[in-house]
């Protein structure tokens, strides 16, 4: 295997790792990189507004006053806003990536302490593969990699075709780090080790706790066949044996400043550098988990996090195969956000699924190389750092549970035909939701892209208004006709719909605020709007929510972003909508899955007795 390594402690040197040009004028995947427009900073005054805007729903009458009082007075002419804001537009100017990319990439992610895993890993699980030549572990598995190497060199050659939102190309500078990448614990921040994708071709596979190598390509060159990539996996099924070893992955499951001093131990050793060496540059991981979950609770368990043992957390790319077949996909966060995996992921479950993956010949080569053990040599000291990484991972699972809403009663045909759309329907369902549940509407996070700009990540779009909180309540109201819950049921989701639309502009609340308080110096004194107590309360995210939606998926998640809240995935199919929902244990992650039930009939009887006064389905199209 050859290296090409690199490490990235601030991601502003991202354009040292890849130009992100075209190689040449066929290529597609960075063609309209360079035309892409910078990340604008959203406008003051327009920002203090709609910030305003979004306290007024969640504060009293009292709190809020006090928090408008403190925003006019730092947007007021001459005043601390507008120096903040000029700053900030002067960053802008002259960044080579965006004006919030360093420090998203490192605030949000690379300097977060706690453990990755359910704190910032996510999962998808695939649906279930029913051909029998493909349903064995070892099949399945192989037919994965071959997958996920297919897209693996469409990103390298750059024949990959951009994503497109509205038609135009979206920024695709998350790609670079797909492959071959891995984040490396440090203090007080995280760095990422990119190796070059084109000339590292291993994998690792882990089996009962141990990790194995072996090249995808032959020595002439030649990608490994599907027969062979198999091959390699049967024999590390039988090389690994029946017995787990001391789980060294475990370590990647804990607090991210306990790993960093506990990897400086293990890399003392010779053999020990070598294997961590060999993990941290493969393209990516297989794990081989010897469980067999059947329910999709089960499952998105065993995908989200597993027994913590049979994982290494760091790596971005995790493809999950267990016992009876079934497979899923873990990923980790911090340079990446679910859309480009998904990507990845919904390409080899569906080129799987319609055989447009070329598997290769069905021979196998007699002089293949077997797959390398990657050997570990564990003092008592380190011995003592895995048990003791795999009791705070056990501590941390078992406060947690997760609930599936597999709702098959209607999905977006159905919504589709109310003329409504599909994602603010489910977002207003999921408040209607909680307020059933809680008898409140508490702020709430949903994920807007911001790739229509060079190196974009995403803005937060703040689900509950005015007009979702007048909805909820209207339908707890027993005494108000359909009509009029339809009314502000539309009037909710248009809200919505306007306030997303002006986040993948990046014209939200959220990075411009962050941005204006980042950007003090160290000795200035902070603004009040700043230590106000609405600030934080506004962005203590009791529902996390967030869509990918693919056919090919039978799960996806990740876990809540504060110890009272909810962690809401979900999916929006064609004839269903799926919902992952994860929480402590005393938030009742059962009784939310009831009420989301509930609350998507509700609005079904609805926008249906809507439809039946009208006579016809209802042309306003929002």
């Amino acid at each position: 295997m050859a290296s090409s390594t690199r490490l990235f402690s601030v991601t502003r040197h991202a354009k040292d790792l890849h130009p992100l040009t075209p190689l040449g004028p066929n290529k597609p995947l960075y063609q309209q990189q360079a035309a892409l427009p910078k990340l604008p900073v959203a406008p003051l005054q327009e920002t203090a507004v709609k910030y305003l805007k979004t306290l007024k729903p969640i504060l009293s009458e009292a709190d809020y006053a006090r928090s408008e009082k403190l925003v006019k007075e730092f947007v007021a002419p001459g005043g601390k806003g507008e120096q903040l804001h000029k700053r900030l537009q002067e960053r802008a100017a002259t960044s080579s990536t965006s004006w919030l990319y360093d420090w998203w990439n490192d605030w949000a992610y690379m300097a977060y302490r706690d453990p990755v895993v359910v704190n910032v890993s996510y999962f998808f699980v695939f649906q279930d593969e029913l051909r029998k030549q493909w349903k064995a572990p070892a099949s399945r598995a192989a037919a994965l990699i071959t997958g996920a190497l297919e897209f693996k060199r469409l990103v390298v050659e750059q024949d990959l075709k951009p994503e497109l939102f509205k038609g135009k190309a979206l920024s695709m500078d998350q790609y670079q780090w797909m492959f071959n990448t891995c984040r490396i614990p440090r203090i007080p921040s995280d760095q990422t080790r990119v190796d070059d994708p084109a000339r590292n071709s291993h994998v690792v596979v882990i089996r009962k706790n141990q990790f194995f190598s072996f090249d995808t390509r032959h020595a002439d060159g030649r990608q490994l066949s599907t027969a062979e990539i198999e091959k390699q996996i049967q024999a590390i099924y039988q090389q690994a044996g029946d017995h787990s070893t001391p789980a060294v992955g475990a370590l990647t499951s804990e607090n991210r400043d306990i790993w960093t001093k506990t990897r400086e131990e293990l890399v003392q050793s010779p053999v020990n550098r070598a294997s961590l060496d060999a993990i941290e540059s493969a393209s990516f991981v297989i794990c081989l988990d010897d469980s067999s979950p059947v329910t999709r609770e089960e499952a998105s368990r065993a995908c989200w996090h597993g027994d913590g043992r049979n994982r290494f957390f760091d790596k971005p790319l995790q493809f999950i195969v267990f016992e009876n077949g079934k497979a899923g996909f873990l990923g980790e966060h911090s340079m990446m956000d679910a859309t480009p995996t998904s990507n990845m992921c919904d390409f080899i479950c569906s080129g799987l699924s319609k055989d447009t993956i070329n598997h290769g010949a069905s021979s196998v080569s007699a002089t293949l190389n077997p797959p390398q053990k990657l050997n570990f040599e564990l003092s008592p000291s380190l011995l003592s750092r895995i048990e003791s990484a795999e009791g705070h991972f056990d501590t941390l699972i078992a406060k947690h549970d997760v609930h599936i809403q597999a709702f098959h009663d209607y999905g977006k045909d159905l919504i589709k035909k109310f003329r409504i759309s599909p994602d603010a329907y489910v977002q207003m369902a999921i408040q209607l939701a909680y307020y059933k549940m809680h008898g409140v509407s508490r702020p709430t996070y949903e994920s807007a892209q911001t790739r229509a700009y060079a190196y974009g990540r995403t803005e937060t779009c703040r689900t509950v208004s005015t007009d979702s909180v007048a909805f909820v309540k209207a339908m707890q109201d027993p005494a108000l006709p359909a009509a009029t819950k339809a009314q502000l049921g539309r009037k909710a989701v248009a809200s919505h719909v306007a306030y997303m639309n002006d986040c993948v502009e990046n014209r939200g609340v959220d990075r411009a605020l962050l941005g204006m308080k980042l950007i003090l110096k160290p000795d200035e004194p902070v603004p009040s709007i700043f230590t106000d107590p609405a600030f934080e309360y506004s962005k203590h995210w009791y529902l996390s929510t967030s869509q990918i939606s693919s056919e090919y998926y039978d799960g996806y998640g990740w876990g809540e972003v504060v110890p009272d809240g909810y962690g809401i995935a979900y999916m929006v199919k064609e004839r269903s909508l799926h919902f992952n929902v994860a929480c402590l244990k005393e938030m009742r992650a059962d009784r939310m899955k009831f009420y989301l039930e509930d609350a998507l009939r509700d609005l079904r009887r609805v926008f249906e007795a809507e439809q039946a006064v009208s006579g016809k389905d209802v042309k306003a199209k929002l």
